[in-house]
């Protein structure tokens, strides 16, 4: 029987995402949301929404008895997972199927084979899909492990076998590190994915990430839309995406087609997958894994086929057959995505949480987006917030147009990599579409905060003298006096006097002088004049810090006044703090333990990634204020290290 209501089992721009389609094709939706989402867009969007729990993924989006309750009580006969949390859960489409609810999405028993990399790697070999070499036995114990892997030789990669999105993983250059390797992937396999399970691949040495997407459906009938570039990574997520691969040519496309179709046919595959490929610089590809799901990178095919993907799925669930053939897809032009995440690119791509000060995405691109301003970005949930895209005729204009919307798109009050994005997109190397999954590594690895110019500085010391002079009136200056602001940046101090005068703004910055001209102030964004350039800002104000956005480069910014320099004279040495809201998941070292600088001494869980805090100087672990187990705020302190000198 077809159904007529989907329950989108996910949050955020996914969740967003399908339901677009969906209502679009006549379907009623239905969302479900955690405490921390109850005002999320996604929730909003949709016909009918129930709290499903907590904040923590384990009371809400992994909730599956309170998911399918939902379910039941709305009336919903689909359920459509989207990517993440229990988009590849096997039990789960079981249980959708036993509830008579309609899984969007492939077989229980096809999620089941390919969610454990050793199993799907078996299966493919004998379907004769190209592996890697690797190790996938059932033996494993460290002993074994080390063997096998003295066997493949080095480097290789240690990888959790029920592992995605990078976690238990590692990359191993020498036999003296393969134990550590394989006790810290499966130490983080096993609090992921409740799996301590492990293959051992040879590393393919700079290659490319290229996916084949496939679509099949329940007629058997089952065909390829292209492939799409991710080789762009860190820690092993996708950072940019592109079709078609500057790779691949159509040679190349056809053969790799042909061997992720027969992937597909080979565990009798309904819906759309991706099956995954290293390419080497020589034209071998390998099997890497199949993701049983809608990937996150889908609207790049989307925008070179001109077709939805949401749409196939929804018709395939219903029972349709593919609405074409192979010879009938087209592919025009290029497109490119990034994904715009609340991370620090400058600390270690640290993720980020928050409230969203300005959210104004540009109308000149695709921008699939899942926040809204005044929304806190939680620690409970993956750092991405949204996803730009944009399509050209070519290549390069593709490239130019994703530079230009993503320039123009504006996020301010959580720290987030669109500047990253922007130096990504603008390097030479990606512009010659030479980028191999080394890219980051080789090019960025060490990205630098960028520092703010002079125009910068100075339109900061205006907003802020102008949000401390609320006696102002209009344009017109309270006192022609010139007045002293302490600027601060990050860690860097610029300490300027700014004048008011009646067609503008003088401001001193040390030696030079940027006379700036204000011509409109509205909805968080200025026009100015300042050196015969007529230009417009985003700006928003969280209390009394500035989150300034100048020509597609953003900065925060704050007067230090003599009240933060007293509070940050108090301010202790030797304290270890929570760099974001999360849960502790190990404490490494005991009270009393002599401590050197860099040791790790607890780790955090935030964002679906672990955080190693280590010890900021040598000494003695004088207290330990939390233990495994606990959830702690951002900059909550959780240990204290003693210096030697002040040690009893």
């Amino acid at each position: 029987m077809a159904f007529t209501k989907v329950l989108i089992a996910n949050r955020g721009e996914i969740a967003c995402r399908i339901m677009r389609t969906a209502q679009a094709q006549g379907y009623d939706t239905v969302a479900v949301y955690s405490d921390a989402d109850a005002d999320a867009p996604h929730v909003r969007m949709a016909d009918q929404a129930v709290c499903i729990g907590g904040a923590p993924v384990g009371e809400s989006y992994l909730n599956m008895a309170a998911i399918l309750e939902a379910a039941a009580r709305t009336g919903a006969d689909a359920v459509h997972p989207g990517y993440g949390f229990l988009a590849e859960n096997a039990t789960f489409a079981q249980a959708c199927a036993d509830a008579g609810v309609t899984f969007i999405g492939p077989s229980p028993r096809a999620i089941a084979l390919m969610g454990n990399k050793r199993l799907a790697k078996l299966r493919m070999a004998e379907a004769e899909v190209p592996c890697v070499p690797g190790y996938s036995g059932t033996a494993q114990d460290d002993p074994t492990l080390a063997a096998e892997g003295e066997k493949i030789g080095f480097p290789l990669m240690v990888k959790a076998a029920a592992g995605g999105g990078g976690r238990g993983m590692r990359l191993v250059e020498a036999a003296a590190d393969l134990p550590a390797a394989i006790s810290g992937a499966r130490s983080e396999a096993e609090n992921a994915f409740g799996s301590g399970e492990l293959i051992l691949e040879r590393a393919v040495v700079e290659p490319r990430h290229v996916e084949i997407q496939i679509f099949a459906d329940s007629h058997g009938n089952c065909l390829h839309l292209g492939e799409r570039d991710c080789s762009i990574q860190r820690r092993h997520q996708k950072v940019v995406e592109e079709a078609p691969s500057p790779a691949v040519d159509d040679a190349l496309r056809a053969e790799m087609g042909r061997a992720a179709v027969m992937a597909a046919r080979a565990i009798d595959y309904v819906g759309s997958g991706t099956v995954e490929f290293l390419l080497g610089p020589d034209g071998t590809f390998y099997f890497l894994e199949m993701n049983t799901r809608l990937q996150v990178e889908h609207p790049v095919t989307e925008m070179i086929t001109g077709l939805d993907l949401v749409a196939w799925q929804l018709d395939i669930a219903n029972g349709a057959t593919l609405p074409l053939s192979q010879d009938e897809i087209r592919f025009d032009g290029h497109a490119i995505e990034v994904r715009l995440y609340a991370e620090d690119p400058y600390a270690g791509f640290l993720p980020q949480t928050g409230v969203v000060a300005a959210w104004r995405p540009s109308a000149e691109v695709r921008v699939d987006g899942g926040i809204a301003q005044g929304q806190v970005i939680s620690p409970f949930y993956d750092a991405m917030v949204a996803k730009v895209i944009a399509h050209g005729r070519s290549r390069e204009e593709a490239r130019r147009r994703l530079i230009r919307g993503l320039a123009g798109t504006t996020l301010l009050g959580v720290p987030n990599n669109r500047g990253f994005l922007l130096d990504v997109l603008r390097h030479d190397n990606f512009r010659d579409g030479a980028a191999t999954t080394a890219f980051i590594p080789t090019h960025f690895p060490d990205p630098q905060r960028p520092q703010p110019d002079a125009t910068a500085r100075a339109l900061a010391a205006v907003l802020l003298y102008r949000h401390g002079a609320r006696e102002q009136i209009g344009w017109r200056p309270a006192s022609p006096m010139a007045v002293a602001i302490d600027l601060r940046s990050g860690n860097m101090q610029y300490p300027c006097r700014v004048m008011a005068a009646a067609d503008g703004y003088r401001v001193e910055l040390g030696d030079e002088v940027v006379e700036l001209t204000l011509s409109s102030i509205q909805d968080a964004w200025i026009r100015f004049e300042s050196g015969g350039i007529l230009q417009g800002a985003a700006f928003a104000f969280d209390g009394d810090d500035l989150h300034l956005d100048l020509a597609g480069v953003s900065h925060g910014f704050f007067e230090f006044t003599p009240a933060l320099a007293s509070a940050k004279g108090r301010d202790g040495n030797g304290r270890l703090t929570a760099p974001m809201a999360g849960r502790i998941v190990a404490v490494r070292a005991r009270v009393g333990d002599d401590v050197v600088k860099g040791q790790i001494l607890v780790i955090l869980e935030a964002m679906k990634m672990e955080h190693e805090i280590k010890a900021p100087g040598d000494g003695v672990l004088g207290s330990v204020l939390v233990a495994t187990g606990d959830q702690v705020e951002p900059k909550q302190i959780l240990a204290m290290v003693i210096p030697p000198e002040t040690a009893i």
